[in-house]
């Protein structure tokens, strides 16, 4: 086996990363990580602290004050920012998901999280992981262009808000596409040799297994 894999795995709103990302973090016993999460929760700091989206001036100072941790859960690295770990009912309400594009297109907000996002390398593997899982918009385009393997993620925009429907959130889909896809730094987009599957008629096993047999294929 391969000492250690690394797997980048990008796509838009409920295009099923998270839930296929967990699955093979389980499977691989790899280390799961949520970069939306972090966005999130840096993202509801913001808010915690009364800044607004238009604010870039005021969130640019304050990004110094944002002392980054991680948290192992299970199989999952959770962000802690000044030693706490921002609940998952925070992060997913309404008003980080209105705002939680807006702010993670600000440049400097991506650079804070670059260094911390590669970090979690060493995060792993000081826990014993076979490797890491990781998703988000940029992964396999920006923070390990050189992973072991690269897939992205993408489903119908109306498929897409069903899912959220069903998970019981609100989220408008097609409005985050065209502000992450349309974003200066690090935009959303198939990354150059990525492997791109179509989830819009695929079930989560399925999406999971065609990853997996890549994985297995790749660590034998």
């Amino acid at each position: 086996m391969s000492s250690f894999l690394i797997v980048a795995i990008d796509g838009g709103a409920a295009s099923g990363k998270s839930s296929t990302s967990r699955a093979l973090s389980e499977r691989f016993n790899f280390l799961h990580v949520d970069t939306g999460s972090y966005y999130r929760a840096i993202t509801a700091e913001f808010l915690r602290r009364g800044l607004r989206i238009d604010q870039i001036n005021e969130v640019k100072a304050a990004l110094p004050s944002l002392a980054f941790g991680t948290q192992i859960d299970g199989r999952t690295a959770r962000m802690q920012i000044g030693g706490r770990v921002v609940p998952e009912s925070e992060i997913r309400g309404p008003e980080v998901t209105a705002a939680v594009s807006y702010f993670a297109a600000i440049p400097e907000v991506r650079t804070a999280l670059l260094t911390y996002q590669r970090g979690q390398i060493d995060v792993a593997q000081a826990h014993g992981f076979h490797g890491l899982i990781m998703e988000g918009r940029d992964i396999g385009s920006v923070i390990f262009p050189t992973a072991d393997l690269r897939f992205f993620l993408h489903a119908d925009p109306v498929a897409r808000a069903k899912r959220r429907e069903l998970e019981g959130r609100a989220d408008a889909v097609a409005e985050r596409d065209r502000l992450d896809t349309s974003r200066t730094t690090a935009p959303l987009k198939i990354p150059e040799g990525a492997t791109d599957i179509d989830s819009t008629f695929l079930n989560l096993e399925q999406v999971v297994e065609k990853i997996a047999a890549a994985i297995a294929q790749k660590l034998r």
